[in-house]
């Protein structure tokens, strides 16, 4: 009997497989060859989650992978409508990136709250520059998104003392539905947003939401870039709608040069780096090796997608 065919869409470095062999074929795509192999694939790991390319040769003619699976938090970048309408079951990394993500911005918060970008600038320049920090205890958070990131963010943040709000699709004991957000802006210290993007969460922060926001608020984002309206964030934080902003993920990878992101005082610019530990990729290939072994054995995958929500649902 013939090994089940794996497809990698290539990216560098690759994945580790080795204790596949024996147990898969396994052949390798770029962009350009994708679409090609797509019909003879019984499985598709999307090695390269930062690539359009699924997206694009998904609705060729032929046969379609029984299995598509993503190394990342997010799918958006590889749902389509021909995917969506498909038997072909999709998976992400849930249980990779929640607990990185959750140290990274309760760092951002307390770099915000101690004003610690402004003391590394000083030092650069020898000025000694009395300030005064915020207290973090006591302070009030919203985090946008309840999946598995959103509430490993509201635990870490709790556990510095700050009193955290999570907001989902819809209200459920210990997370506030949709309909709440705008009245739990108003009273925010923090807003945080790690929520999937959907047609109903593209451009959920613009001017509106961004002028609900206390002027002493400030405002992460490490779920999806276009959850944001970028120009609006920039007036925002300019005009002191708000007190700061943090961006870990942009509508455009890797931001140019020519940004004027990179320039807004009060806003700290990092390069989509808040999941990504040292040995975070052998993390991600031992992951899929493991589901492979649970496809290949007949047995329920983990983690999957619900293709018309856009995410993995949680069930309370």
């Amino acid at each position: 009997m013939p090994l089940p065919t794996l497809l990698v869409l290539e990216a560098d470095p690759p994945p580790r497989l080795g204790r596949l062999i024996g147990q898969a074929e396994v052949r390798y795509a770029g962009e350009d060859t994708l679409a090609a192999g797509l019909p003879t694939a019984d499985v598709l790991l999307v090695w390269d989650f930062t690539s359009d390319a699924v997206r694009a040769a998904w609705p060729g003619d032929g046969p379609r992978p029984r299995w598509v699976h993503t190394p990342s938090a997010g799918v958006d970048r590889l749902l389509c409508p021909e995917l969506v309408a498909s038997d072909t079951v999709v998976t992400n990394a849930r249980g990779v990136f929640e607990e990185p993500i959750a140290e990274y911005v309760a760092g951002l918060v307390l770099a915000m709250a101690k004003d610690l970008p402004a003391t590394l600038e000083l030092q650069r320049e020898r000025r000694w520059r009395h300030r005064e920090g915020l207290m973090v205890a006591g302070s009030r958070a919203v985090v946008v998104g309840a999946g598995p990131i959103g509430r490993a963010i509201a635990t870490t943040l709790r556990a510095l003392g700050v009193r955290t709000a999570v907001v989902g699709r819809t209200a459920r004991p210990r997370i506030h539905g949709a309909d709440e957000l705008d009245l739990l802006l108003t009273r925010a210290d923090w807003v945080v947003c790690a929520a999937p993007l959907t047609e109903s969460t593209r451009g959920m922060f613009d001017a509106r939401r961004f002028g609900l926001m206390q002027p002493s608020a400030r405002f992460v984002n490490v779920g999806r870039g276009r959850l944001v309206v970028e120009d609006d964030l920039v007036t925002a934080v300019r005009k002191r709608w708000i007190a700061g902003a943090a961006l870990d993920v942009f509508t455009e990878e890797p931001l140019g040069e020519d940004s004027a992101l990179w320039d807004v005082p009060g806003l700290i610019v990092s390069p989509h780096m808040s999941g990504d530990t040292v040995g975070w990729r052998d993390r991600l290939g031992a992951q899929f090796v493991e589901m492979y072994e649970l496809w290949a054995a007949g047995q329920p995958l983990p983690n999957v997608v619900d293709k018309k929500r856009g995410y993995v649902p949680v069930h309370d």
